[in-house]
């Protein structure tokens, strides 16, 4: 999964606006079909006014599409899964809207006219869905890039972004070589160095230019890229490009004075008040509407352990800025799991795991008592994974500026938890980072509404448990 903030508004901005006209558009055309003949006084009586209802509906399909990765630029879910997805959507639609019109009756639209609604949104998303994809990917080539480069660094782009979903919203017009460099690119790729550099960006109608060179000091003509940034056309880097593209931080080409001269890292002084004011209202609302599964949990736990084992687990974790905590989650795995007093990663089948433990892990209900961890201020609802400090000293030895990732707090769930898989070796660890790093540099309260949302999606489908 793939799905950068700043792309997803960018890129997905049109299919939302048109999705939203169609839910709220259905209701309308709903009643219509309902009280077919009837007169505007019989279809107020019935239904009431019929924008409040549209638009209520509107605001809960929306975010339950998003919930369930429908507005993701680099999906690459085929047309079967993806139509799975659009069900489950609506599914959790429904449910919310039937809890609203519980809460609010006067938003109640009636069994007929709520089915219709359902009905005629679904064929309507699943008509537009396909052609808008397809007009995405074969009439709006977007953001026209000259890459100057064309030695190793430059080969990168083509190599790495191999997926027709990571070249949405651009299109690779050429690779100008630098002199005295190694052409590592396809001739077929390369544009003339002849012309001067603003000329050339003009005739092929350059919106942006990439510094992709291998000897970036030596080879740049700071003039002319002075002059194409006058005239309107954006200058970026390699590791810019690998970062808005793919929602992560490519580490070959990280370099120290990426993360002196990048922005964020830390919120502001307001922003840091408004996601701790808001990690406390959502821990505490998930306490009182979970109590009753985490009851249910606590019994089978202590039930499957024979009445005697703990029911909770308690473990030291890394969090920001280094310090140590510990987290909480209900036991899923054997009392004797780690007897030897070896720290191990979790595998895929660990027989170390409980068979109520491979539930609880598998829907993510064993990490519900790390909520006391974000009320305590250790962890945040949205960060990077707490890990072992017999973990972290290790990959800090092997993996560059893995300690970056302790410039925040731990969270729940996070940018890299939803783009990768479980982390069970170093490998991971170092493929993890990249989405972590991603998540320290554009970390923002957006940001963490898109990853919230997204998790739905993760629970639901059981992806990245182990």
């Amino acid at each position: 999964m793939r799905l950068s903030s700043s792309s997803t508004t960018g890129i997905m901005l049109p299919l939302i606006i048109l999705e939203a006209i169609i839910f709220g558009g259905s209701v309308y055309v709903a009643v219509a079909v309902r009280f077919m003949g009837a007169t505007h006084q019989e279809i107020a009586t019935s239904v009431g006014l019929i924008l409040p209802e549209a638009l209520t509906f509107a605001s809960v399909m929306l975010p339950s599409m998003a919930a369930m990765g429908l507005y993701q630029t680099h999906s690459r879910e085929e047309p079967i899964g993806m139509f799975a997805r659009v069900l489950a959507a609506f599914a959790l639609g429904s449910i919310l809207s039937i809890v609203l019109f519980y809460i609010f009756p006067q938003l109640y639209l009636g069994r007929g006219v709520f089915a219709l609604t359902l009905l005629f949104s679904l064929l309507a998303i699943g008509t537009i869905r396909p052609l808008f994809f397809q007009f995405l990917d074969e009439r709006s080539p977007g953001m026209r890039l000259l890459i100057l480069g064309a030695g190793e660094r430059a080969s990168s782009i083509p190599t790495r972004m191999r997926r027709r979903t990571d070249r949405r919203g651009i299109q690779i017009i050429g690779f100008l070589p630098a002199p005295g460099e190694e052409v590592r690119i396809d001739e077929s790729q390369l544009l003339s160095s002849s012309e001067h550099l603003l000329d050339l960006a003009r005739e092929k109608e350059i919106d942006e230019i990439v510094i992709a060179q291998d000897e970036r000091r030596a080879n740049m003509d700071m003039q002319q890229l002075l002059e194409c940034k006058l005239a309107g056309i954006n200058i970026i880097d390699l590791p810019t490009l690998f970062e808005r593209q793919t929602g992560q931080v490519n580490l070959s080409l990280l370099t120290p004075s990426w993360l002196i001269f990048s922005r964020r890292f830390r919120l502001d002084p307001l922003s840091q008040m408004l996601k701790r004011t808001f990690d406390i209202i959502m821990a505490l609302i998930i306490c009182v509407l979970s109590s009753p599964i985490m009851l249910f949990t606590a019994l089978a736990i202590w039930v499957e352990s024979g009445f005697k084992g703990p029911i909770l687990f308690r473990q030291q974790r890394v969090g920001e800025n280094g310090e140590h905590f510990n987290v909480l989650k209900f036991r899923s795995m054997r009392t004797d799991a780690e007897a030897d007093g070896k720290a191990r990663w979790a595998t895929e089948n660990d027989d170390r795991v409980t068979r109520v433990g491979r539930f609880i892990r598998k829907v993510r209900i064993d990490e519900l008592p790390q909520c006391w961890n974000v009320i305590k201020g250790e962890m945040s609802f949205v960060g990077p994974r707490p890990e072992r400090p017999e973990f972290v000293e290790k990959l800090k030895e092997i993996i560059p500026y893995y300690d970056v990732r302790h410039a925040v707090k731990p969270g729940l769930t996070g940018w890299a938890q939803l783009c990768y898989p479980y982390g069970a070796n170093e490998k991971d660890a170092a493929e993890k980072l990249k989405f972590d790093l991603y998540y320290v540099k554009h970390q923002s309260l957006r940001f963490d509404m898109i990853i919230l949302l997204s998790t739905v999606e993760v629970v639901l489908f059981g992806k990245g448990a182990r």
